[in-house]
């Protein structure tokens, strides 16, 4: 799964027509609908401004809109585009100024999948990876060892507390956190206590 990492804008003409699709990253569905809010202020004087979006590691939250397209012509078309295209945390929206000349259904769905299309090819995306975050107890004398061993699974070392010991949390790709709790163990002799607790993230 693929994650949108920021903004992008393409503009295509189709007899007269205007459409202008835009992608934007968002986080939840409420982000999405103040976007969409805000881009209807933005093209007040537009005809139409249509929308998909998909968040969620799962793609599990979705929506769109024909905003006043013929039913099926327009947000359909562009949820079947982000669906297809294993991109998630995005919305988009396609403004379309008239130009005058009727396209028909099967016009609309062909202009409005294309504008949908060429903007995800410029889009930038990264991976989105599975995060699982360690809480180590660690005795002073292995916590220079402990660090060295995280980073050398791609760790990123996060909160510490010293105290009779030291307390640590580490954030590592999930594939790793079954090697690095061997290897912690071997380190220590069991001396090292470790709580995985496996969160779902991103890694930039």
């Amino acid at each position: 799964m693929l994650i949108l990492s920021g903004y992008a804008k393409n503009e295509i003409v189709i007899k007269n027509s205007r459409f202008i699709a835009e992608v934007y990253p968002v986080e939840s569905a409420s982000e999405a609908r103040a976007l969409l809010a805000s881009q209807k202020e933005r093209y007040a004087d537009a005809g139409h401004v249509v929308h998909a979006f998909i968040v969620g590691p799962s793609a599990n939250v979705m929506g769109c809109s024909d905003d006043g397209e013929p039913p099926g012509t327009a947000g359909r078309p562009a949820m079947e585009v982000l669906k297809g295209s294993g991109i998630t945390n995005l919305i988009v929206t396609i403004t379309r100024y008239f130009g005058g000349i009727k396209l028909g259904t099967g016009g609309l769905v062909k202009a409005y999948t294309e504008s949908v299309q060429e903007v995800l090819a410029i889009a930038p995306t990264r991976e989105d990876i599975p995060l699982a975050t360690l809480r180590l107890d660690i005795p002073y004398p292995l916590y220079e060892q402990a660090k060295r061993l995280l980073d050398a699974h791609q760790a990123t070392i996060g909160k510490e507390t010293f105290t009779d010991g030291v307390h640590l949390e580490a954030t590592l790709p999930a594939d790793q956190r079954a090697a690095v709790l061997t290897a912690l163990t071997d380190l220590s002799r069991g001396k090292i206590r470790c709580q995985p607790e496996e969160e779902e993230g991103i890694r930039n």
